[in-house]
C-alpha cells in the first residue's frame, strides 16, 4: 500500500467484485507499516494544532517504540479501571501483541478498512483513539489469542471488560477474519461458535445468535464480503454467503446464498448482484 495523506480517501477497485482478499492484502503487504506510518505521521500534525491533545498523543502514539506497544497503549487507557489496572492491561496486551506479530498487521487492516468504507473518518489516528467498534474488535483479538493459549479464565475477564466499556459482546472463542469494521458498535453481538471473514461489515445492533438452548456450532457463519446492516438478526448455524448483504432490521434464520441481498422479518430474497462489494459499498438502500 502506498503511503497516502488522511485527508485523501483510497477509491475502490475497479473491479468490486474480483478481489476477494484486495483490502487484507492492500493493508497487510508490508504488515501494516504503511498504516503505521499514517497514524504517527498524524499524531506529530495533531500534536502541533491542538497542543492540549500533545501530552495524550506523545503518550499513546508517538512515544511507543513498536506498534504493539501503541496499541497496547491506546486499548489500556480505553479499559482501564474495571478490575484490572491500565498498567496491567498494557503490559498484557504488549505481551501478547509482541508475541503474534500478525496480530499487529490485522490491527492494520481494521484500521484501513474503516478508512476505505466510513466516510465520517478522517484519518487512521482517528479511528486508533476514537472509534469503539474498532477498540472492542482488538480486545476481542488479544482475548481469542489468550483463549487459542488456553487461558480462557482471563479471557473471559477482558471479553467482560469489552462488553461493559464498548457495549460490544463478542464471545472470545468466535472467529473473526481481518478488514473487518465494526460500524458504530454499540449493541453488536457475536456469538462463541460465530465465523465473520475477511472484508466484512457489520452495523450497530448485529446479532449473530443462536436460536436457542442448543449447544455445539450454533452460530452464523459470514462469508467474505458481506455487509449487515443496523439492527439485523442472524440467528443460527446459517451462512450468509459472500458479497452478500442483509438489510438493516432484518431477522435471517435460513441460509443466505452469495451475491443476494436479503430483507425482512423472516427475511427473503429481494435482489440478486453480481458486481457489488456490498462490505465496502456500505450502501443500505434495498
Amino acid at each position: 500500500m502506498n503511503c497516502q495523506s488522511t485527508a485523501s480517501r483510497p477509491s475502490p477497485p475497479a473491479n468490486p467484485a474480483a478481489p476477494r482478499l484486495w483490502l487484507v492484502d492492500d493493508a497487510m503487504r508490508d504488515g501494516g507499516d504503511s498504516v503505521w506510518q499514517h497514524v504517527r505521521g498524524g499524531a506529530s500534525l495533531l500534536a502541533a494544532d491542538e497542543p492540549l491533545l500533545a501530552p495524550m498523543l506523545d503518550e499513546l502514539v508517538l512515544a511507543p517504540a513498536t506498534p504493539a506497544a501503541l496499541v497496547a497503549s491506546v486499548l489500556a487507557r480505553r479499559l482501564g479501571g474495571r478490575g484490572l489496572g491500565e498498567g496491567v492491561l498494557r503490559a498484557l496486551f504488549q505481551e501478547v501483541l509482541a508475541a503474534q506479530p500478525a496480530l499487529a498487521s490485522c490491527v492494520a487492516a481494521d484500521l484501513h478498512a474503516i478508512m476505505l468504507r466510513d466516510p465520517a473518518c478522517p484519518s487512521h489516528l482517528h479511528a486508533l483513539l476514537n472509534l469503539k467498534g474498532f477498540h472492542a474488535l482488538q480486545v476481542y483479538r488479544i482475548a481469542h489469542a489468550l483463549w487459542q493459549d488456553g487461558r480462557q479464565a482471563l479471557a473471559f475477564e477482558l471479553h467482560g471488560h469489552a462488553a461493559s466499556s464498548f457495549a460490544v459482546d463478542i464471545h472470545p472463542a468466535a472467529r473473526i477474519g481481518t478488514g473487518v469494521m465494526l460500524d458504530h458498535g454499540t449493541g453488536i453481538v457475536v456469538g462463541e461458535t460465530a465465523v465473520i471473514e475477511d472484508n466484512v461489515s457489520l452495523l450497530q445492533n448485529v446479532t449473530l445468535g443462536g436460536t436457542g438452548k442448543e449447544h455445539g456450532d450454533r452460530h452464523p457463519k459470514v462469508r467474505t464480503g458481506v455487509m449487515i446492516g443496523a439492527g439485523a438478526k442472524v440467528l443460527g448455524n446459517i451462512e450468509i454467503g459472500a458479497m452478500s448483504k442483509v438489510a438493516a432490521g432484518s431477522v435471517v434464520l435460513r441460509d443466505v446464498p452469495p451475491h443476494c441481498t436479503v430483507a425482512g422479518v423472516p427475511s427473503r430474497i429481494v435482489r440478486h448482484h453480481l458486481q457489488q462489494n456490498p462490505a465496502f459499498e456500505m450502501d443500505q438502500m434495498l
